[in-house]
């Protein structure tokens, strides 16, 4: 009996520590700035995004002479184009041509509901920037010539493109054209040449710049991972801590293949490249801003994708190979991801996220019948038991060795093992974890609403309902249990409601749901088992 209890007091705090853990390592506070790396930016400083590096020609190139620059004055007067299209708002500044805010019309802040979800900022410092590398080439630090200030994609349009100019020393300029695309936060950025020729050695850079300040609803109990990651066919998929930034050990180096990307809850930013050579960097700049990017071979025109929205899995699946891996399940991600398929087609049917997350509980605790049924009945034949446990330690209180003895030919007698309700539980853990990640993860759930007072899954419940019904139906499943014979044991089984309780206030409440379903289906089973073991004892 107390090595059961034990047992399954570890495996609960076990699974308390991951979590724990996980939101510990994904929320902690970034680490400090330190020195710049060098860069090839010609003299002279910036604020903002814009004094981002120009990183360096890769190391399997000839390396171009410094790139021109211009005064903080005229980066801060530098003009904007505003742009409006079906699923977005953007503005373009002259300023390098970078694109610098990116309002997305279909998903609500999280402080501000009345507003829209803001995911790149000039406020926030966060700017998807480009560049050419090269002799009298321009860049991100060059003042480039917009073609208006305002376009909008229009009824009827399917895409949206217009260009940007900027002069080349010597003669000649580069077009570097925007495409906007109906339906799609894909968004296609090309370089071109335009009467000159390309210098030998060009290359071409793409980076994603931004501050290391938590992103907007980041909160103590539901920290996720914030950074850079870089996919390569070899490598897969590496996350990257703002704090290794600057550390090529820390990610790949070179490739033929793959994409960059600035990872945050639910949302993602990433620049998709063909295949072709490329080298991928990451920097730490002044003011607390970090740049991840890919250099690759220019030959005179070239386009890169840039994707920039919700972590949606069925879309980013099609869009560049790894890129839904940005929805991170970490090492469950074999369990997770078919999880969240399930949750996802029977979303398809009932229309309902908050449904969906019932009934996915529901067809789990079925599949898991079998074990859940012999675990139960494990508790339920220990619960029989308890009585004349308790009595043997009474009477050999004083001669442990004894006591053991007799508890082990008792078990044998009634033909119950200590054990058995252990492994059932074991084996269901990974699934139940990589159900949190999934629910947690999924930005379906953001503003999905489900009954009456819960308007957002991914929220906190305003009235701390849930919670405290899953706080009842954990306590009711203690009195469900065998009561541990040692009385430390029995009073950490009664506290542990409350505990888990208050750390449940704060979760999203489609979390909590799933939680207080689980637990009732529980319950019923084991009140259904416990019935059926003492009905038979009692005719024994």
């Amino acid at each position: 009996m107390d090595t059961q209890r034990l047992i399954l007091l570890l495996v609960f705090f076990f699974s308390c520590m991951m979590l724990w853990e996980s939101w510990q390592r994904h929320g902690q506070p970034q680490p400090g700035v330190v020195a710049p790396v060098a860069t090839q930016a010609a003299t002279g400083s910036a604020a903002g995004a814009g004094n981002a590096a120009v990183p360096s020609a890769p190391t399997f190139a000839t390396s171009p002479t410094a790139v021109p620059n211009i005064s903080a004055a005229a980066q801060s007067a530098a003009p904007l184009l505003k742009v409006s299209t079906d699923l977005v708002n953007a503005e373009i500044s002259a300023q390098g041509g970078d694109l610098v805010r990116l309002e997305l019309l279909h998903h609500r802040a999280t402080e501000k509901k009345d507003a829209n979800f803001v995911l790149l900022d000039p406020v926030h410092l966060y700017a998807a920037q480009s560049g050419l590398i090269g002799t009298g080439l321009p860049n991100h630090k060059t003042l480039w010539k917009l073609p208006t200030d305002t376009l909008a994609l229009k009824e009827g349009e399917n895409e949206l493109h217009f260009s940007l100019e900027a002069a080349i020393e010597g003669g000649g300029k580069v077009l570097k054209t925007y495409i906007f695309k109906r339906g799609s936060y894909l968004v296609e950025v090309e370089h071109a040449i335009v009467d000159a020729a390309t210098p030998a050695g060009a290359h071409a850079y793409f980076q994603l710049t931004r501050d290391d300040k938590p992103p907007e609803g980041a909160n103590a109990m539901m920290m996720t991972f914030t950074g850079g990651a870089i996919y390569t066919d070899l490598d897969k998929f590496k996350k990257v801590d703002f704090g290794d930034f600057g550390s090529k050990n820390k990610h790949p180096a070179q490739a033929d293949n793959g994409w960059v990307s600035l990872v945050q809850h639910y949302f993602v930013s990433a620049w998709l490249p063909a295949n072709g050579d490329r080298e991928f960097f990451t920097r730490k700049l002044d003011g607390g801003l970090y740049s991840v990017g890919v250099v690759v071979p220019f030959s005179g025109k070239l386009t890169v994708p840039l994707y920039a929205g919700p972590q949606e899995q069925d879309k980013l699946d099609k869009l560049a190979p790894g890129l839904a891996l940005v929805v991170d399940y970490g090492w469950l991600t074999p369990v997770a991801a078919p999880l969240f398929w399930v949750l996802e087609w029977i979303h398809g049917y009932v229309g309902n996220w908050g449904w969906a997350i019932i009934l996915l509980t529901v067809l789990i605790k079925a599949v898991f019948f079998p074990l859940s049924a012999a675990s139960y009945k494990s508790m339920a034949k220990m619960r029989v038991l308890t009585p004349k446990l308790m009595k043997l330690k009474e009477t050999y209180a004083d001669d442990r060795a004894r006591m053991n003895q007799e508890m082990m030919e008792m078990y044998k007698r009634e033909k119950v093992n200590p054990l058995g309700g252990c492994l059932p539980i074991l084996v269901q853990i990974p699934v139940f974890i990589a159900l949190y990640w999934v629910l947690l993860g999924t930005v379906e759930m953001r503003g999905a609403p489900w009954l009456g007072w819960i308007k957002d899954l991914s929220q906190m419940d305003p009235y701390y309902v849930l919670p405290l019904i899953m706080g009842v139906t954990m306590f009711v499943q203690t009195k469900l249990n065998p009561t541990p014979p040692d009385p430390i044991q029995a009073k950490i089984m009664l506290w542990m409601p409350v505990a888990f309780t208050v750390m449940f206030l704060w979760f999203p409440s489609g979390l909590v749901l799933y939680w207080v379903v689980n637990n009732t289906l529980s319950i019923a089973q084991q009140w259904q088992c416990n019935r059926m073991i003492e009905g038979a004892s009692s005719k024994h």
